[in-house]
């Protein structure tokens, strides 16, 4: 099979497509959409978001050292993109979208009600790498809707409706095609 060689470009796909709130000093809240987000380690639980400095939500973090991460859903597909198209610095995108702010647990920002998972994160450091600014963060608290709660007390989170970005698009994820471990799992 021939292959291509492009130029050095980011082609890790997919990758969240997350609604991020923020808040300056003065309590002006927005939401950003991100698709550079993830988890930096699991013990500390850290996360992190990386976003253009002339964006109208950096300096928001870099105020209060505080953000949510907001996981998306079919749902919320619509206002995940408007989020990502819009500038805070022109509209509230709260009322252009529809989306409910809540109160958060231990961070001043504001989560969205409407995202099955909000994940309240207080930056820990800046690094300035280029085009972006990677904020990293230690996660303070993870808000979970509990209409996704079994009677067992597990979390179904794969029953939210999940999307993800890839290429372009917006993607619903697919059917399960095995569990952690199955690769090396006895055969009984």
């Amino acid at each position: 099979m021939a292959r291509q060689v492009w130029k050095p470009g980011n082609m890790v796909y997919p990758v969240p497509a997350a609604m991020v709130t923020v808040a300056d000093k003065a309590g002006n809240t927005n939401i950003i959409t991100v698709a550079w987000t993830g988890t930096i380690c699991s013990d500390p639980p850290m996360a992190y978001v990386s976003i253009k400095p002339e964006r109208y939500s950096h300096h928001m973090i870099e105020e209060t050292g505080e953000f949510v991460i907001n996981l998306t859903t079919k749902a919320t597909a619509f206002a995940t993109d408007y989020c990502g198209v819009r500038s805070g610095r022109d509209e509230d995108k709260w009322k252009a979208t529809g989306l409910t702010p809540e109160k958060a647990s231990k961070v001043s920002v504001p989560i969205i009600r409407e995202c099955p998972v909000n994940i309240e994160c207080q930056v820990t450091e800046v690094k300035r790498l280029g085009s972006h600014d990677m904020f990293l963060a230690k996660v303070l608290a993870v808000d979970v809707d509990e209409a996704y709660m079994k009677e067992n007390g597990k979390f179904e989170l794969n029953s939210t409706g999940l999307i993800a970005y890839s290429h372009g698009e917006y993607r619903e994820f697919g059917k399960a095609i095995g569990k952690f471990g199955y690769s090396v799992r006895k055969k009984r």
